[in-house]
């Protein structure tokens, strides 16, 4: 595979902003959910990638779904979860779903037109929101899902949702992407929103804290959001026009905890660091996005979200010694799953997404692809929708190892907890076999995609058949690899 190297930070931080970062980090501790976009015109697919870390405290279950097209009354209602209701529509798209049972903010989705919707907690300062039926906060990404053909569709369609009823949560950014676009949608608790397009030369990241700057609403081409987005943070006294700064959304509305922490900004400038072709100093007002010092694809998206190295010690910041090497840790041991989506157009969609999904800490696990156009997932990618208690999760992760295809979940979260007090050597020979599997999947994708697609107008099935194999193979040979690993220690 094409791996991005990473490149130390050269060079020293003037003493007096090591020292504002002591004061702010000195006890924050690097977590938390991590979102990537690659906008078209430097990925490697010629189409905008996304990658997401989903980090959620156990216990939790991870499920995979693919819902097909569904045809509705004229009748029907959609319920949302406190009470309001909405007109459903005549036919609500396919997707494939990645459920979080009992967690409200954690699915992640890909419909049939190539539009993925995931998203990073990003709490805001409002405390008089306005909250309308209930107000909306669950049903949000499911709605986009059902209904949008495009990223833009889907970010206005939300951005009506939230008018109309209010977002029940403090606030959270949502990647809405589509295979020419990608967006962050920022939501404020209450009826207030802002979203911009990522410049298609560029590549954004989003760790747990707003990070939209400055805003331009007169150009709707990349930047949409609520018409007193502005005039709000005047009247709560979040930004004063006539200190004669130009108006700052994230400055203006993000908790300002969660702006300062290094356990946000910290990771996205460690994600900047692996492709930003200009050295980018550690900040707190880190550029919404940059430009890339070459094409990035869905594998170097994947090195960015197994970024674990922990030599960044917080606690040992001072004014003579800083972070050279590993940065702040993507991937923690939170991460309950990991995913990164080729949204490709210049094939059938059926195969040009491809979701590549690693259940558990991807930094010692494996990214298995499922094309969009599969019927259904393997049948282990599913359980209960229920969330597992304690205990149940304890001791399904802390048992002895067994290969176990049927149970997804449980076999990959059972590894990793295995891999967490692993010897070096241990760690090291199952990252060896992550890399010759994902190679190969790398390498079988292109000469496999363009079989299908020969295949593909006149026998649909069989195109979709011969994909899902691939699948399937790449997931056993995870499979046996992990089995590998712990019994040959």
């Amino acid at each position: 595979m094409n791996m991005l190297r990473k490149k130390t930070f050269a060079g020293l931080l003037p003493v007096a902003i090591v020292f504002i970062l002591c004061l702010t980090v000195a006890a924050s501790r690097c977590e938390g959910c991590f979102s990537i976009v690659a906008g078209k015109n430097v990925s490697m697919d010629g189409h905008v990638i996304v990658g997401h870390n989903e980090d959620n405290s156990p216990p939790q279950i991870v499920n995979h779904h693919k819902i097909p097209r569904i045809k509705h009354s004229s009748t029907e209602t959609v319920r949302l979860l406190n009470g309001g209701q909405l007109s459903q529509v005549e036919q609500t798209w396919a997707y494939i779903w990645s459920e979080m049972p009992g967690v409200l903010f954690s699915d992640g989705y890909i419909n049939e037109w190539g539009v993925c919707i995931t998203s990073d907690n990003c709490p805001s300062r409002e405390d008089k929101p306005e909250i309308t039926g209930g107000g909306i906060g669950y049903m949000l990404r499911r709605l986009i899902a059902e209904r949008a053909r495009t990223a833009r569709e889907g970010v206005l369609f939300a951005g009506s949702l939230v008018e109309r009823f209010g977002y029940i949560d403090s606030g959270r950014t949502y990647i809405i992407c589509d295979p020419d676009e990608g967006w962050l949608f920022c939501v404020v608790n209450g009826k207030h929103w802002l979203a911009q397009r990522v410049p298609d030369d560029e590549v954004a990241m989003v760790a747990n804290t707003y990070t939209i700057r400055q805003v331009d609403l007169s150009d709707s081409d990349n930047f949409l959001g609520s018409k007193n987005i502005i005039d709000y943070a005047v009247y709560r006294g979040w930004y004063n026009p006539k200190e004669g700064k130009p108006f700052d959304f994230s400055a203006a509305y993000a908790n300002p905890m969660s702006a300062s922490s290094f356990s946000n900004f910290g990771r996205q400038w460690t994600g900047f660091r692996y492709i930003s072709a200009v050295s980018i100093p550690p900040s707190p007002e880190l550029p919404f996005s940059v430009v890339p010092k070459g094409k990035v694809g869905a594998a170097e998206i994947m090195q960015i979200l197994r970024h674990d190295h922990e030599g960044m010690d917080i606690q040992s910041l001072s004014l003579l010694k800083i972070p050279q090497e590993s940065g702040c840790p993507i991937c923690r041991s939170s991460t309950q799953t990991s995913f990164v989506t080729q949204l490709r157009r210049t094939m059938p969609l059926d195969i040009g997404i491809v979701y590549w999904t690693c259940l558990a800490q991807s930094r010692t696990s494996f990214y298995i692809p499922f094309h969009f156009g599969i019927s259904e997932f393997p049948a282990g990618f599913s359980s209960d929708s229920q969330r597992p208690s304690k205990t149940y999760f304890d001791n399904m992760i802390a048992r002895p190892f067994r290969a176990d295809p049927l149970h997804a979940f449980w076999m990959f979260s059972n590894f990793c907890n295995k891999m967490q007090g692993a010897s070096a050597d241990t760690i090291n020979r199952a990252k060896e076999f992550t890399e010759v599997i994902e190679g190969n999947a790398f390498t079988l994708q292109n000469p496999l995609e363009e079989a299908a697609q020969r295949l593909y107008t006149n026998d649909k099935d069989a195109a979709m058949r011969m994909l899902a194999n691939y699948s399937n193979g790449i997931y056993l040979s995870s499979v046996e690899a992990m089995h590998r690993v712990l019994s040959e220690r």
